[in-house]
C-alpha cells in the first residue's frame, strides 16, 4: 500500500514489521502452551517403540501427559475467552445515513481522495476528539452491541466523531480535521494489522473478564503477554497514524493548521461549560439539554475575553459543520444525555428525576434550586452544631456550665462562637469529617446523643429563628483555625454532602457496574475540601438573601456557571468577601458589600 511505502520512506517504523512482532508473541505464547503436549507425544512414542525401556520412564510418561493435558485445557480455555470476549466499545450515539446525508457524502468523498477504504459508519462522542473504532466483532454481534454493515466481519471501522466539532467548526474546518482519521482506514485493512490489533484487544478483554468468578486466572497470562506485545503494539499505532497523515496530507493541508487551532479552543470551552456549566446542574438532577449549542456560546464568550482568540468569531459567518445534520437538535439532545452518563454518571434515559433543562430556565431551574439547597445544608450543619453541648459559648469554657440553650442566648454572641474554646468543638469536627460522632463525656464534647437532640430541637437554639444570613455571619465571625467552629462546620458539611452522594449512587445502583461499563468513565472533578464546600455553602446562601431581599436574581455565566446578577449585571466581587469570612473569621468586608447592596442579613431566606 502506498501508504506504508510513504512512511517507511521517511524514516517511520513500519506498521506491518510491528504487527508482525505482536503476532510473534502470539505464536510464542502458543508454542508454549503446545510444548508439554510436544514431550509427552515423544515420551509416548519412545514408549511404543521401546527405546525408553523400565519402571522409571512408565511414570515420567503419564505424569508428563497428565501435565500436557492440563495445560492443553488451560490453554483452550484462555484462547477460547481471548477469541470470544468482547473488547470495550465507546459509548456513542449512532447516527444513520438518513440522519446526516451530507456529512455522510463528505466522508466518502475523503476517503475517495485518498484511496481508502470508506468508513462503514458514523458515531458521535461527547468528548473533543475524532477517532476509528473496530465494531466488527463476533463478540459485539451477539451481544447486540453492533449491527448494521459496521458489524459484519472484515467491515470497516466506525468514524467516531466529538459532537462539539460539529457545533463550533465550520464545514470546511471539519473535512480538513477528519482526512488524516478517515485516512487511517487504509492501514486498518491490512491483514496483519487487523490480525495484531485483535489479538490485544481479545487479550485487553480477556483482563475484564479475569475479574469474574471463576475466572480470576485468566488475567494473569492475559497481562503477561500484554506487557510483552506493549512497545510493539504502540509503535505499530504510531506508524498507522504516521502512514495515515501521510496520505492525507494532500488534502486541504493548509486549512487543517488553522483547523487544528480550533480543535484547541473548542476542547477548552467544552471543559470549561461542562465543568462549571453542566455539572451543577448534573447534581441537580437536570442535564442540560443542548451541550454542542451551548459550546458554541462558551466560546464566543471566550473569544470576547480572550484576546488570543480575538478574530474566532468572524467564523460565525461561515456555514457550520451542525448543518450536515438532518436534526441537529435531536441529535445534541441525544450527545448531551450521553455527556451526563459518562462524566457524572446518571441514567441512561429521561426520567422524574433525571429531566432535561433548557438554557432559558436554567437559571431558576438550576442556579436558584443549587441555592437555597446549600443554604438548607448548610442551616442543617448549624442546627446539628448547635446543641446543649455542641455549640461553644463565649463565658462557658469547655467545661463550662453555661453551655446550655439559655446560655448561648443569654451570655454568648449571637453565633455563641465569639471566643470559641477549641477543646469544645475539635471533637465535633472529629466526627463531622469522619462521618460519625464521639461518644458524649464530662468534657461536653458532642456525640450521637448531642447530635440527636440538636435534629430535634428548634432553630432558635443558637439565638436566631429561622435561616437568617446573620446567623451565618455570627457563627463564622472569628472562629477560622483548628478546633474552632468553621473547621467543625466544614466537616459537617463534607460529611452529610458524602453520605447524601453515598445515598444517590445506592438508589441508581452505580456499584454494578462492571468494567467499561462503570460510569461515570471520565469523572469532571476531584472530590472538593470541607473549606471549599463551606465557601460555596456560604455564596449559596449570601445570593439566596441577596435574591430574596435586595432584587438580585440568579444569572448564568457560559464560562463560569451560575452568577448573581445585580440590576442585570454580574458580581464578581463576592468571592473574595467570602474566604474572607471562612479562612480568616472577619466578616466585615462581606458586611460592608452586604450593606451596600441592601441586603437584609436578619430576614430568613426561603430554602428549598
Amino acid at each position: 500500500m502506498s501508504g506504508f511505502g510513504s512512511t517507511m520512506e521517511a524514516g517511520v517504523p513500519s506498521a506491518r514489521s510491528r504487527a508482525l512482532a505482536v503476532l510473534r508473541v502470539r505464536s510464542r505464547a502458543l508454542a508454549v502452551a503446545l510444548l508439554p503436549a510436544a514431550v509427552a507425544v515423544v515420551l509416548v512414542a519412545a514408549r511404543a517403540t521401546g527405546r525408553l525401556a523400565g519402571e522409571p520412564w512408565a511414570a515420567v510418561t503419564f505424569a508428563v501427559c497428565a501435565v500436557a493435558a492440563l495445560v492443553l485445557l488451560l490453554g483452550g480455555i484462555f484462547a477460547a475467552v481471548v477469541l470470544r470476549a468482547g473488547p470495550a466499545v465507546t459509548p456513542t450515539v449512532p447516527l444513520s445515513e438518513a440522519a446526516a446525508p451530507d456529512l455522510y457524502r463528505l466522508v466518502r468523498d475523503l476517503a475517495d481522495r485518498m484511496d481508502v477504504p470508506p468508513p462503514s459508519a458514523i458515531a458521535l462522542t461527547p468528548d473533543c476528539d475524532s477517532w476509528l473504532e473496530d465494531r466488527a466483532h463476533a463478540a459485539h454481534r451477539r451481544g447486540g452491541i453492533a449491527g448494521g454493515p459496521q458489524s459484519a466481519a472484515g467491515a470497516a471501522p466506525v468514524l467516531v466523531i466529538g459532537s462539539p466539532f460539529l457545533w463550533w467548526m465550520r464545514v470546511a474546518e471539519l473535512r480538513a480535521v477528519l482526512a488524516p482519521v478517515v485516512a487511517g482506514t487504509g492501514p486498518s485493512a491490512h491483514p496483519d494489522i487487523a490480525d495484531a490489533r485483535g489479538f490485544v484487544r481479545g487479550l485487553d478483554a480477556a483482563v475484564d473478564v479475569g475479574g469474574r468468578r471463576g475466572l480470576g486466572w485468566i488475567a494473569a497470562p492475559a497481562r503477561l503477554l500484554l506487557r510483552l506485545c506493549r512497545t510493539d503494539a504502540a509503535e505499530m499505532e504510531r506508524g498507522v497514524a504516521a502512514a495515515a497523515s501521510d496520505r492525507a496530507q494532500g488534502v486541504d493541508y493548509g486549512l487543517r493548521i488553522v483547523a487544528q487551532e480550533q480543535v484547541g479552543l473548542a476542547y477548552a470551552g467544552w471543559d470549561r461549560l461542562l465543568t462549571r456549566v453542566a455539572l451543577p446542574a448534573w447534581r441537580m438532577g437536570r442535564w442540560p439539554a443542548h451541550l454542542d449549542a451551548g459550546v458554541v456560546s462558551a466560546l464566543t464568550e471566550l473569544s470576547r475575553r480572550d484576546r488570543l482568540a480575538e478574530g474566532f468569531t468572524s467564523r460565525l459567518g461561515e456555514r457550520p459543520a451542525c448543518d450536515l445534520l438532518e436534526q441537529p437538535g435531536v441529535i445534541d439532545e441525544a450527545t448531551s444525555l450521553l455527556a451526563a452518563r459518562l462524566f457524572h454518571g446518571g441514567p441512561a434515559e429521561a426520567g422524574p428525576d433525571w429531566s432535561p433543562v433548557e438554557w432559558a430556565a436554567y437559571p431558576e431551574e438550576v442556579v436558584d434550586r443549587k441555592w437555597r439547597a446549600e443554604a438548607a445544608r448548610l442551616h442543617t450543619a448549624l442546627d446539628a452544631l448547635a446543641g446543649p453541648e455542641g455549640l461553644p459559648t463565649a463565658s462557658g469554657g469547655p467545661h463550662g456550665s453555661a453551655a446550655g440553650p439559655t446560655a448561648s442566648a443569654g451570655s454568648a454572641s449571637p453565633a455563641g462562637a465569639g471566643s470559641a474554646a477549641p477543646a469544645a468543638v475539635a471533637p465535633a469536627a472529629a466526627a463531622g469529617a469522619a462521618g460519625s460522632h464521639a461518644p458524649s463525656g464530662p468534657s461536653g464534647a458532642a456525640g450521637p446523643a448531642t447530635i440527636e437532640a440538636a435534629d430535634a430541637a428548634p432553630h432558635a437554639v443558637d439565638g436566631f429563628a429561622g435561616p437568617t444570613l446573620e446567623r451565618v455571619l455570627g457563627c463564622l465571625a472569628n472562629a477560622s483555625g483548628e478546633g474552632a467552629l468553621g473547621e467543625a462546620l466544614a466537616g459537617r458539611l463534607s460529611a452529610d454532602l458524602a453520605r447524601e452522594e453515598r445515598a444517590a449512587d445506592t438508589a441508581a445502583g452505580a456499584g454494578k457496574a462492571r468494567g467499561a461499563d462503570a460510569v461515570p468513565l471520565f469523572p469532571l472533578q476531584p472530590p472538593r475540601s470541607g473549606r471549599d464546600l463551606l465557601a460555596d455553602h456560604v455564596t449559596a446562601m449570601v445570593c439566596c438573601a441577596a435574591v430574596d431581599s435586595a432584587g438580585a436574581a440568579p444569572g448564568m455565566d457560559w464560562l463560569d456557571g451560575p452568577v448573581l446578577l445585580v440590576g442585570g449585571d454580574r458580581r464578581s466581587d463576592l468571592a473574595p468577601r467570602v474566604l474572607c469570612l471562612v479562612e480568616d473569621g472577619d466578616p466585615e468586608p462581606l458586611r460592608e458589600w452586604l450593606s451596600a447592596l441592601g441586603v437584609r442579613t436578619e430576614k430568613p431566606v426561603r430554602l428549598v
